[in-house]
């Protein structure tokens, strides 16, 4: 006898279906299920592989493999069958059957992209899709398309495929390539219980929990994939096992930081210092009509003062601080924090001291500096780095372009050989874009200088000389690096942390320094104090608009941050002046020095005559320009 409650529910599914096809019908779409037969038509396939049998996400499974199947089904896997068809008294015992004893059959399904196209099941998917189950058994059979490098979706799948087979994790889709290697790296490192197998322990233990946590709170509704939430959790948390207490207190923040996270349009890219206008010390009518409060402002350093030229920049900006606000302002520094994850526990240190603003000045510090904003969204943090901006932390850097290119036009000018050297730490987008410029400025007083590079790995240790060998022994003559062997005393008080140097053909070291870029980290440090105590300072801007930006500080010559050392007594005067003059013009806006006609180091044009990069083409410059070869150490 056929149970009157499992026919009732058959009626209400008949009625979500019609609902189903009547919304896709109104948004010009068709109401019936997607057939991947259809879809394949056009597609060049190369191979299929049988994965075996898995537990599937239902919310993955999309459609039907074949069309006759799917006029029975509106796109959201509910019937639209009559009540007294055949296919409706199989959908209902089938109902029966998930009540008591439940649906224990694999079905069959074909993946394709990421989804799943049943084979074999079709009602099962469907009744257990009514009821919300969240998965089931499936024998799988992959369909493998030939790959189209122009494609971000073939390129999104191909990385799912070799994140797949090294894992046989299927559960996971990241909306960028990239993060499927990311989180590789991360479960490299990660270590299971020696009893367990590891991507299995993973799933299970943490992403499973960290998956319904996220989507109770209401993760499910933003445009990111659950991955995508996962891989930031991780950015600042590790792959660590975590209660649902810890996982209730950190969620929401996290969902916050999830808002903006991997748009573009969510950055607002602050290239003028133009933070609010109030004056440059506290006027007497906002002491009267706000009350009166200390500020007080940590920083963190990772090297000592003594040493390091960075950290010495750093610290005259606090001092120049000090020295402008006095009692308005309260400082406190500590140096040479380790480059680890007990860097966390220094920023929460003074996080619960109750300082009110920390600067930590050095993107190794991002992720400790993350992990203690969300923890204390009280307190303001500022990461010195060219990475994204968040929800709980501010970033600041500069765009040292700027003084590179000018630089390059001093190494340019002076070379004999034509052979430049450039020793930089690693290829990111701050660092290419620095080497571009100062090869362009090299290219415009000499078209015939080339730029060798060499990579050194290591972002501020003095000891790294050996890469100054390897230059001067490619022939150049004049070297730009990060750590010199060479005496420049003058240049102490600017806090210089690199260098253009003269080499000594003989020795193969530098000899005598030319010009540098250096910071006047005083001016944003001032600037930024100088609006949080008028009140006016704001992280995120359109604060209360429907579109709300977070702000991302990047200033250049124009703002004062930012500027070149020239040792006048060895750069001819000529150059000084045309140097003097360009700047002048960066200045005034007059030139820009990513301005085309651009070729890449193969030759192709990146930029045409008279464009101009913008600001997120150079944040993401991923390219060399011609005249760079670069050299691993």
């Amino acid at each position: 006898m056929i149970d009157v409650h499992a026919i009732e529910e058959y009626s209400k599914a008949v009625s979500l279906a019609k609902k189903s096809y009547q919304r896709s019908k109104a948004q010009g779409e068709s109401g019936h299920l997607t057939a991947l037969d259809g879809l394949l038509k056009e597609i060049d396939i190369i191979s299929t592989v049988h994965l075996g049998t898995m537990n599937i996400l239902l919310k993955k499974v999309k459609g039907t493999y074949t069309k006759g199947r799917r006029m029975t089904f509106a796109k959201n896997f509910m019937p639209l069958e009559s009540r007294t068809s055949e296919f409706a008294t199989k959908w209902i015992a089938l109902c029966e059957a998930h009540l008591t004893e439940g649906i224990r059959d694999p079905i069959k399904v074909y993946e394709y992209m990421g989804f799943y196209y049943v084979m074999e099941g079709n009602k099962r998917v469907s009744v257990l899709k009514y009821y919300d189950a969240v998965s089931i058994d499936a024998d799988v059979t992959r369909i493998v398309p030939k790959y189209d490098e122009e494609s971000e979706l073939h390129q999104i799948y191909y990385a799912y495929m070799s994140f797949y087979q090294v894992t046989g994790l299927h559960q996971l889709w990241f909306s960028k390539k990239s993060r499927f290697g990311r989180l590789l790296r991360y479960l490299e490192k990660f270590e299971a219980p020696a009893d367990q197998e590891k991507f299995v322990y993973f799933y299970r233990r943490i992403y499973e929990p960290f998956r319904s946590k996220y989507l109770a709170d209401g993760g499910g509704k933003l445009e990111n994939t659950t991955a995508d939430a996962f891989i930031l959790y991780a950015q600042f948390y590790g792959v660590k096992e975590s209660t649902y207490e810890e996982l209730s207190e950190t969620m929401p923040r996290l969902i916050k930081e999830l808002s903006a996270y991997g748009d573009p349009d969510a950055i607002d890219i602050s290239v003028d210092d133009d933070i609010q206008e109030p004056p440059s010390i506290i006027s007497p009518i906002n002491m009267l009509l706000k009350p009166f409060k200390k500020l007080r402002v940590a920083f963190i350093y990772a090297r000592t003062i003594e040493k390091s030229g960075w950290t010495y920049s750093h610290e005259l900006g606090r001092q120049h601080v000090e020295s402008i606000f006095g009692s308005q302002v309260t400082t406190a520094f500590v140096e040479n924090v380790p480059e680890d994850d007990s860097a966390y526990d220094v920023i929460k240190g003074l996080a619960e001291e109750n300082y009110d603003v920390i600067f930590t000045t050095s993107e190794i510090f991002m992720k400790a500096t993350m992990r203690c904003a969300m923890e204390n969204p009280t307190v303001k943090f500022f990461n010195c780095s060219e990475s994204r901006p968040f929800v709980h932390m501010s970033n600041y850097f500069g765009r040292t372009y700027e003084p590179r290119f000018l630089t390059g036009m001093i190494a340019g000018s002076m070379t004999k050989t034509d052979i430049i050297g450039y020793a930089a730490t690693s290829p990111t987008s701050e660092v290419i874009a620095g080497i571009n410029a100062f090869t362009l400025g090299a290219k415009m007083v000499n078209p015939r200088a080339i730029v060798q590079v060499a990579w050194t790995n290591d972002w501020n240790h003095p000891e790294k000389t050996k890469v100054n060998e390897q230059l001067a022994a490619l022939g150049a003559d004049i070297i730009n690096n990060k750590t010199l062997a060479v005496p420049r005393e003058e240049t102490w008080k600017y806090g210089v942390y690199a260098m253009l140097c003269e080499v000594d053909p003989v020795t193969r070291l530098p000899k005598t320094y030319l010009a540098s870029p250096i910071w006047h980290w005083g001016v944003f440090y001032e600037k930024i104090i100088n609006s949080i105590l008028s009140g006016t300072y704001r992280a995120v801007t359109n604060l209360y608009n429907d579109n709300p930006k977070l702000i991302n500080y990047w200033w250049g010559l124009a703002s004062g941050a930012l500027d070149i050392y020239l040792n006048k007594s060895k750069v001819p005067a000529d150059t000084v002046k045309l140097v003097e003059l360009m700047k002048k013009m960066m200045i005034q806006d007059m030139f820009h020095p990513f301005t085309g006609p651009i070729y890449d180091s193969k030759g192709v044009i990146k930029v045409e005559s008279d464009d101009t990069l913008s600001v997120d083409e150079i944040l993401n410059m991923d390219w060399f320009v011609d005249g760079v070869i670069t050299h691993s150490t």
